[in-house]
């Protein structure tokens, strides 16, 4: 008969690996992240949709991975390894660098205005550091660096140049503006309007990728509903709660 000692030894080595394996879940979205810049680095309109492909996977990996770590304990069970820094090292690259250097990469930007793309990357730096960039009701505070995002649709609409600039400085702008956006995988408000519609906008955006190039600068448009409702519903949040403070 096994002793309780040597029982609850076993649970605990249990709990370090399930620990662990999250941990290493998190981090295959860093392997994401060396096959987008291989793909950049190659460039072509096949490379770049494949890269974008692989910022999809990268985002499913961080919109699952709070979650498994939440049921593993992780913090408790390997308190000496931060899981935090893990995921904005991971997060920093799949969601702002590469996405920027894809932009650059396919000349969204005309070469006199490139140089403009370093403007998000030093916002989303801050942003990425700021301590309270997450509140504790679970919102963000200022824009997320959804840069992968904004990459997809300049990429795939290619608008004028203007409005590609506007957009980048428009976004780096709401960075520092410290009003919430919805953390869908935190849940709090519309968190299940948000998880639904992006099940769907994946879909979408597969399409939009893969599926017949006729449709697919068409399949990107109408894919925009889901950002927008984003905003939308980020905006009814933020006036809620300027209407909250002010009382």
């Amino acid at each position: 008969m096994a002793s309780p000692a040597g029982g609850c030894h076993g649970v605990v080595t249990v709990r370090k690996v399930a620990a662990w394996l999250v941990h290493l879940y998190t981090a295959t979205g860093l392997l994401c992240c060396a096959g987008m810049a291989v793909l950049i680095v190659q460039g072509g309109e096949t490379a770049f949709r494949w890269a974008f492909f692989l910022m999809m996977i990268a985002t499913a990996i961080d919109a699952t991975d709070g979650w498994l770590a939440r049921k593993a304990d992780v913090k408790a069970v390997l308190p000496g390894f931060d899981g935090r820094a893990l995921d904005d090292l991971i997060d920093f690259h799949a969601y702002t660098s590469l996405p920027l250097l894809l932009l650059w990469r396919a000349a969204v930007l005309p070469d006199g205005l490139a140089w403009l793309l370093l403007v998000p990357l030093l916002a989303s730096a801050y942003g990425f550091s700021r301590v309270e960039a997450k509140t504790h009701d679970g919102y963000f505070l200022g824009f997320p660096s959804y840069w992968n995002v904004v990459a997809f649709y300049l990429y795939m609409l290619r608008p004028p140049a203007i409005l590609s600039v506007a957009t980048l400085v428009l976004f780096a702008v709401l960075t520092f503006v410290p009003t919430p956006y919805i953390y869908a995988t935190r849940g709090g408000r519309f968190a299940t309007t948000i998880n639904v519609g992006a099940a769907i906008w994946f879909g979408l955006l597969g399409i939009a990728l893969f599926g017949p190039p006729e449709y697919s600068t068409t399949i990107a448009a109408l894919s925009m509903f889901y950002p927008l409702i984003y905003l939308s519903l980020s905006a009814v949040v933020a006036a809620q709660t300027g209407l909250r403070s002010a009382r």
